[in-house]
C-alpha cells in the first residue's frame, strides 16, 4: 500500500529544501564563471557531458521511448542551457536571469492549454499579467549590462524548459536523476555541433587548454551539485510530500539568484528590480499557491447540500 504524502515539512526536509533552492539559486552566478572562462555552448555542452558520465553507466535507462529522452535532451539542452549561457554571456546580469526565466511557470500554462487544452484559470490569467508587467519593466531599464536581446534569449529559455516540462509528462512516476542523466545524451552531440559552427574550433581548443581550474570547477558543478544533488534530493522530496507543499519553495530560486549576484559580483539592486522581482514573483505565487488556498477554503466552508 502507498504510503499518504505528507502535507507540512519536517525541520530537517525543510532545511534540505532550502539548501536545493541555495544551489539553483547561486548557480547562476557560477555559470556567470564559468561563461567568462568557456564559450557558451561548449560550456553548456560540459555541463551535460559531466551529467551524462559517468552516472549513465549507474543509472537504469527510464522506461520511457526514446523518443521522449530525445525531445527533453534537445529542449532543456541546446534550448534552455544553450540560450540560458549565451544570453548571460554579457547580455544579461545573472541576478535578472534567474528571475526572467521562471516565467516558465506561465510558459508552461499557454502551451498545456495550446496542446492539451487545459483550460487557463482567472488566477493564472492574474498572475501572468503581473509577470508580464515585471518584465516589462525590466525592459524599460535595459543598459550595458542588461540589454532587449538578453531578455528575449531568456524567453526563449523559459519557453523550451515549458516544452521539457511538457514532455516529461509523458513520463510520469520516473526517477528524475536518471531522467536527466539520460537525456543528456540528446544535449551533448547538438551542443558540440552548435558550439563547433558558431564558436569555432580555435575558440574550443583555446578555452579548453586555457581554463583555470575554477572554471572546471563551475562546469563540474553544474553536473555534481545542480543534477546529482539538486534533482535527487528534489525527486525524493517528491516522494515523501505533495507537490503543493515543495513546488512554492522554488521561488526562492530567483531571490537566492539576485541576492548572490550582489554579493559576489557586485550587481547593483535598484528600486526597479525591486519591483520587477515583486511583480514576478506575485505573479507566481498567484499561480502556485491560489489552487492550496481554494482547497483549504472550500474544505471550511462546504457547498450547502
Amino acid at each position: 500500500m502507498q504510503r499518504a504524502l505528507s502535507t507540512s515539512l519536517s525541520p530537517r526536509d525543510a532545511l534540505l529544501t532550502l539548501a536545493v533552492m541555495v544551489v539553483w539559486g547561486t548557480n547562476f552566478v557560477v555559470i556567470h564563471i564559468g561563461v567568462e572562462h568557456f564559450p557558451p555552448l561548449l560550456f553548456a555542452c560540459l555541463r551535460f557531458a559531466f551529467t551524462l558520465l559517468p552516472a549513465v553507466f549507474f543509472l537504469k535507462r527510464p522506461a520511457v521511448p526514446w523518443s521522449n529522452l530525445a525531445a527533453y535532451g534537445l529542449l532543456i539542452g541546446a534550448g534552455q542551457f544553450g540560450l540560458l549561457y549565451i544570453a548571460i554571456k554579457g547580455f544579461i546580469t545573472p541576478g535578472l536571469a534567474s528571475l526572467v526565466v521562471q516565467s516558465q511557470v506561465f510558459f508552461t500554462i499557454l502551451l498545456a492549454a495550446a496542446i492539451t487544452r487545459e483550460r487557463v484559470q482567472p488566477f493564472q490569467f492574474v498572475g501572468l499579467v503581473l509577470a508580464c508587467i515585471g518584465i516589462a519593466v525590466i525592459l524599460w531599464h535595459t543598459d550595458g549590462t542588461t540589454t532587449p536581446l538578453g531578455v528575449v534569449l531568456i524567453l526563449g529559455a523559459a519557453l523550451c524548459w515549458s516544452g521539457g516540462n511538457i514532455v516529461v509528462r509523458g513520463a510520469p512516476g520516473i526517477d528524475m536523476l536518471a531522467y536527466v542523466v539520460w537525456t543528456s545524451l540528446f544535449a551533448v552531440p547538438p551542443l558540440f555541433v552548435l558550439s563547433w559552427f558558431v564558436e569555432g574550433w580555435p575558440a574550443i581548443r583555446d578555452s579548453l587548454t586555457a581554463a583555470p581550474p575554477s572554471a572546471w570547477a563551475a562546469a563540474i558543478w553544474q553536473a555534481v551539485g545542480n543534477v546529482m544533488f539538486g534533482y535527487a534530493v528534489w525527486g525524493w522530496l517528491l516522494s515523501r510530500y505533495t507537490a503543493a507543499t515543495v513546488a512554492p519553495t522554488a521561488m526562492l530560486v530567483p531571490v537566492f539568484g539576485m541576492g548572490a549576484a550582489a554579493i559576489w559580483l557586485g550587481e547593483p539592486l535598484p528600486g526597479w528590480k525591486f519591483l520587477a522581482g515583486g511583480l514576478v514573483l506575485a505573479g507566481l505565487c498567484i499561480n502556485i499557491l491560489w489552487p492550496k488556498f481554494a482547497a483549504i477554503r472550500a474544505a471550511r466552508h462546504p457547498p450547502a447540500a
